[in-house]
């Protein structure tokens, strides 16, 4: 037979899907070995790398979770201190009204008291000017009457005790004429 024919035939008879026996074995042998080696050598190191990774992310979201509750209470006690710093100010601003108000008070009732002190100084004063007044009214006026009565009379009339009494009963008639015009008023 001719060797193409035997070929061909050989050909035939062989499947191409399936591959020959020994080669089979051969493949399945360094399967298992490559297969082995990865699971011995690899694959521990791929857990062990993949865990560290896990582990840092689930401690990284831990601390993430840490840090934002931390902030969330700072926060809280940032408007905690913000809300008693304004209370405190209108509390402050409520006590200088108040305190302003009070002095204003006192300054009124100090300034009335003041001005009737003022005003009852100046009172006694025009009182004490007036008695003052009156008293040498009295004494100018009593000398000069007696000395026209004396100068009509033609004598001296120096008793002081008569020339006071007459004085004073004479110009006791005139306030009292003039209380009553001006009552009639």
């Amino acid at each position: 037979m001719n060797p193409m024919v035997q070929l061909a035939a050989e050909a035939e008879l062989e499947n191409p899907l399936i591959p020959p026996i020994p080669e089979l074995v051969i493949g399945l042998l360094a399967f298992v070995i490559v297969f082995g080696f990865l699971a011995k050598k690899l694959l521990p190191n791929i857990n062990k790398v993949l865990d560290e990774r896990r582990e840092a992310i689930e401690g990284g979201i831990e601390k993430a979770d840490a840090a934002k509750t931390e902030a969330e209470s700072v926060l809280e006690q940032y408007k905690a201190q913000l809300a008693e710093a304004r209370h405190e100010a209108a509390r402050l601003r409520q006590e200088a009204t108040e305190q302003g108000t009070a002095i204003i008070q006192e300054m009124k009732a100090e300034g009335q008291r003041q001005r009737e002190e003022i005003i009852a100084a100046g009172h006694a004063q025009i009182e004490a000017d007036r008695k003052a007044a009156a008293s040498a009214l009295r004494r100018d006026v009593g000398k000069l009457a007696t000395d026209l009565a004396g100068k009509l009379v033609g004598e001296s009339l120096e008793d002081h005790a008569r020339q006071s009494r007459t004085v004073d009963r004479f110009l006791d008639e005139l306030e009292d004429g003039a209380s009553k015009a001006e009552a009639t008023r």
